[in-house]
């Protein structure tokens, strides 16, 4: 079951969708599938998005942005942004995600290095990047609290956009 508190729920606003961000938990629970988030970027490419914002997080970002990747090879302009926080934020990853991350960011179209260095707040601050640029946001949310929820009350206050829950 997810948990949406009702000042988190959001109705689509009719605007052009281009460009969308990620947020979600590092811990994914059997509830998501690769396929349930392959078909949610699908039905913002086919509402016009074509770029998508990702945080290269281990966990549901790790997961979104190798979906992009993968529906590249049906929609060849999509274009996916890594937003790194701070230089070396995979270093704490097992050697497994380690990997991915490599592969993501030698097969992405960009990567944005915010800061050279940890700092606090450098994740709020990806993550307020990321939402700034974006019409859209596709979250995995299953806790009231944390840096997930902190990304979609912000997206919610701030940008006038679509917010698709898995």
């Amino acid at each position: 079951m997810k948990i949406i508190p009702e000042q988190l729920k959001i109705h689509s606003t009719p605007i052009a969708l281009k460009a969308c961000a990620f947020t979600g938990h590092r811990e994914i629970g059997e509830d998501l599938t690769r396929d349930s988030v392959k078909t949610a970027i699908e039905n913002l490419i086919k509402k016009g998005v074509k770029t998508f914002y990702n945080g290269a997080a281990k966990g549901f970002d790790l997961l979104s942005a190798e979906c992009v990747l993968e529906l590249k090879n049906t929609y060849p302009d999509l274009k996916l942004v890594l937003c790194i926080p701070y230089y070396g934020q995979e270093k704490a990853y097992l050697e497994e995600d380690k990997e991915r991350y490599k592969t993501l960011t030698e097969n992405c179209d960009e990567k944005i290095l915010l800061s050279e260095r940890y700092y606090k707040g450098c994740l709020q601050m990806r993550n307020r990047y990321m939402c700034d640029r974006s019409d859209a946001l596709i979250a995995y949310l299953k806790k009231n609290t944390g840096g997930t929820a902190y990304t979609v009350k912000y997206f919610q206050k701030n940008r006038k956009g679509e917010i698709v829950f898995l």
